[in-house]
C-alpha cells in the first residue's frame, strides 16, 4: 500500500488538503497502553497551521476525533481510527492552477502517474497529509516511553545560511518550544526569524535543516540488511514533503575523516558496554547500539511562492505564475513535529519487531 509504513506498528493515512479531513488507521498498538486524546492533540497543536507569523496562516484547529481502537482510556489492541476534519479549507482559491504546472510541486508528476490530479492545494501532495501520521506517532511516542523510557526530540539547526551553535545532547523540549522558529539555540532563532520574515515580504521562501535525536534507545533495534534501522529512519524522513536529504551520525563529514578517526571505541558501562564518541549516529551494522541516534534532515525552499516564475499549463503552452493562497515562507518550523513522527513510528515499530525475537531466553 502505497499509503502505509511500518511492518507490525502499521500506519496508514487518508485525506486530502481541501477534503472533508485526513487521518490515519493506526494498525498493530499493543492492549491495554493508556491512552488519552490530549496526548495526541499536544502534537498535533505543533504542528498545525497558523501558530505563529512565521507560517501559514490557514485556520485549522486540527481537533483529532478517536472513532475505533480506544474504550475507557486504554487501547483495545484494535485498529485505532484517527480523524481531523478541515474547517478553514478553500478549494476555489486554488482554481487558477487548475490548468498549470507549479515549478518543483508534484502537479505534473501527479497528471503523468494518474492522468488526472487534485489542484487544490496539492490535494494528497499537501502537506497536510501528515497529520495522520503526526497523529499516529502520538501514540508511538506514549508506547516508547512506556516500554523504555525513550525520548524522541527535534529541533531547526539551520534556516538558509544561519546555523545554531548547541549541543545536541543537551538540547530539552522547552528549549525548543521557546521561540516560533523551534530553534533552541536564541541567537540564531532571532536570525532565521529575520531571515523568514524577509523571504516572505520578498515573495520567496527559505529551505533548512531539522536535526533529531532519539535517547534511551535500546540495543538491538534493526533488522540487517534492507530493513536496516537507519535505512527505515530515512524511509520515514525522505517520505515527508519537501525533504531532499538524510545523514546519521557523522554523515557526509564521515569522508573527510579517517577510520581511526572516525571509529567508536568501546568503553566498559554500569550496563553494558557504551561507546566513547558516537560517529555511527547510534546505529551500527543498522541496528541500535545503545548511543542516542542523532540524524538530520534536509528541507528545500517551500515551492509556493508569490513572485513570478515560469511555467507551463496542462496543454504545453509557456505562462508565467504568481502563486496565490496561504503558505509557509519556510517549512522547517512545523517540519519538527513531523520529523519526531516518522522517527517514533520507526522505533515503535521496530522495538515490536524486536519484541518479537525475544520470546526466548538469550544463549550465553
Amino acid at each position: 500500500m502505497s499509503s502505509a509504513f511500518g511492518t507490525l506498528f502499521r500506519v496508514a493515512t487518508f485525506g486530502e488538503s481541501h477534503g472533508g479531513g485526513v487521518g490515519a488507521i493506526l494498525d498493530g498498538c499493543p492492549p491495554r497502553l493508556a491512552l488519552d486524546v490530549a496526548e495526541i492533540q499536544r502534537d498535533l497543536d505543533r504542528r498545525r497551521p497558523g501558530q505563529s507569523r512565521l507560517v501559514t496562516q490557514r485556520n485549522e484547529a486540527d481537533q483529532v476525533e478517536i472513532l475505533s481502537g480506544v474504550y475507557d482510556g486504554y487501547t483495545t489492541g484494535t485498529p485505532i481510527g484517527l480523524l481531523v476534519r478541515n474547517g478553514d479549507a478553500r478549494p476555489a482559491a486554488y482554481d487558477h492552477l487548475k490548468d498549470v504546472y507549479r515549478p518543483s510541486h508534484a502537479d505534473f508528476t501527479y497528471d503523468q502517474k494518474y492522468g488526472f490530479r487534485n489542484h487544490e492545494g496539492g490535494g494528497r501532495s499537501s502537506a497536510r497529509e501528515t497529520i495522520g501520521r503526526v497523529a499516529a506517532a502520538a501514540i508511538a511516542r506514549k508506547l516508547l516511553r512506556t516500554v523504555a523510557d525513550v525520548e524522541v526530540l527535534a529541533w531547526v539547526s539551520t534556516v538558509h545560511e544561519i546555523t545554531s551553535n548547541i549541543d545536541p545532547a543537551a538540547v530539552s523540549f522547552d528549549e525548543v518550544e521557546a521561540d516560533p522558529t523551534r530553534c533552541p539555540d536564541p541567537a540564531a532563532a532571532t536570525a532565521m526569524t529575520e531571515a523568514i520574515e524577509q523571504a516572505r515580504r520578498d515573495g520567496d521562501s527559505l529551505g533548512g535543516v531539522v536535526t533529531c535525536v532519539a535517547r534511551n534507545v535500546p540495543a538491538g533495534l534493526g533488522e540487517p540488511v534492507f530493513d536496516r534501522l537507519d535505512a527505515d529512519l530515512a524511509k520515514g524522513a525522505l517520505s515527508l514533503p519537501a525533504s531532499k536529504g538524510f545523514e546519521i551520525g557523522s554523515g557526509f563529514g564521515a569522508t573527510t575523516m579517517t577510520g581511526l578517526s572516525h571509529n567508536d571505541p568501546f568503553i566498559p558501562g554500569p550496563d553494558g558496554p557504551n561507546t566513547a564518541s558516537n560517529n555511527s549516529g547510534g546505529v551500527q551494522g543498522g541496528i541500535s547500539n545503545g548511543a542516542d541516534i542523532l540524524f538530520r534532515v534536509a528541507f528545500k525552499p517551500t515551492g509556493t511562492i508569490s513572485s513570478e516564475q515560469d511555467t507551463v499549463n496542462t496543454d504545453g503552452e509557456a505562462v508565467r505564475l504568481a502563486a496565490k493562497g496561504r503558505h509557509d515562507p519556510c517549512v522547517l518550523p512545523r517540519a519538527v513535529p513531523m520529523v519526531e513522527a516518522m522517527a517514533l513510528l520507526t522505533l515503535a515499530d521496530h522495538w515490536l519487531r524486536q519484541a518479537a525475537t525475544d520470546l526466548l531466553p538469550k544463549l550465553n
